[in-house]
């Protein structure tokens, strides 16, 4: 017996993962670049993404955290990123995928999630600081494990049970609140931490 093939088309989805592959790429070459500079030229200073004690880069390229596999992490996201590109597109061309397939894929976003929430807590509680780049790569990772999921659900994927489907409709609206809920939830432990906001806002103003 064939796999089953998914024949839903998530045109919305499609071209957020095409966004958050690009926006998830950029941030992990400028971090990989740093990295490189700062390998190359250790005493070079600062790197271009240290603003403050708090907001910068450089601790956690150095750290540990930043090398979890024995390699800069960003060296991950170089490869990892191009996933939701490459699937985005595909579905927008017209694909169709089998169960397994999103399934894998969804592991795949899972596991980055829980890499996210880890790294997070890394470097709010253990290292102190708030990494730009990092968080550029928190922003896109975390509504993509929603959107995925809630995709999963709607589609058929998890259950053909037309319960579990229309649980997936409905979810699917709620998915930029769920979002905006988790950034709302990391600023607050950032802030009681670190005191991020005045130092974030100084950054961006």
């Amino acid at each position: 017996m064939p796999p089953r093939t998914i024949q839903t088309r998530p045109v919305a989805l499609s071209v957020w993962l095409l966004v958050a592959g690009a926006v998830g790429w950029i941030a992990a070459f400028a971090l990989t670049i740093e990295k490189l500079h700062a390998l190359s030229a250790p005493d070079a200073g600062p790197a271009s993404c240290d603003f403050s004690i708090v907001v910068q880069c450089s601790a956690n390229l150095d750290s540990p955290q930043g090398s979890v596999f024995g390699f800069p992490n960003p060296i991950i996201g170089l490869t990892a990123w191009m996933a939701p590109v490459v699937v985005g597109a595909a579905v927008l061309a017209g694909a169709r995928f089998a169960r397994w397939f999103w399934l894998a894929f969804a592991a795949g976003i899972t596991f980055a999630f829980g890499f996210v929430l880890w790294l997070i807590g890394q470097s709010i509680y253990v290292l102190g600081t708030l990494c730009p780049w990092c968080m550029v790569t928190w922003l896109v990772t975390i509504p993509t494990f929603y959107a995925v999921w809630v995709h999963l659900l709607r589609s058929g994927v998890i259950s053909d049970s037309g319960r579990v489907r229309s649980i997936g409709a409905k979810l699917t609206p709620w998915v930029p609140l769920l979002a905006i809920l988790t950034y709302a939830i990391v600023l607050l432990l950032a802030q009681l931490r670190l005191d991020a906001i005045p130092q974030l806002l100084d950054v961006i103003f």
